[in-house]
């Protein structure tokens, strides 16, 4: 899979994550169909265009932690009503999307 085509199907699903969720990089690189390729994912996150006005906020690393440079991002997500843990995460279990239907990506 080329580069661009990833990169595209990822925005894709990020573009699709609603607020009030979120989704990890490796749940993404899963429902890409490259799930060794969360690293992958998360240069697409950096990568970004900002026309495309992509909630990358939603998007957090296996264990719920949000970008670190990116101070931003807390405040984006607690503006949707995600409560972070004491340690600075954000409790996937109870915030992750869980997506019924994978067909539709």
């Amino acid at each position: 899979m080329k580069k661009d085509v990833f990169y595209n199907e990822v925005y894709s699903i990020v573009a699709s994550i609603p607020a009030g969720r979120v989704l990890t990089y490796g749940q993404i690189a899963y429902l890409v169909g490259k799930s060794q390729c969360s690293r992958m994912v998360g240069q697409a996150m950096h990568n970004a265009p900002a026309g495309r006005n992509l909630p990358c906020h939603r998007v957090v690393n296996s264990l719920g932690r949000p970008a670190p440079f990116w101070p931003e991002q807390r405040e984006l997500l607690e503006k949707e009503g995600i409560i972070f843990k004491k340690n600075g995460c954000v409790d996937v279990a109870v915030y992750g999307w869980e997506i019924i239907n994978l067909q539709e990506f």
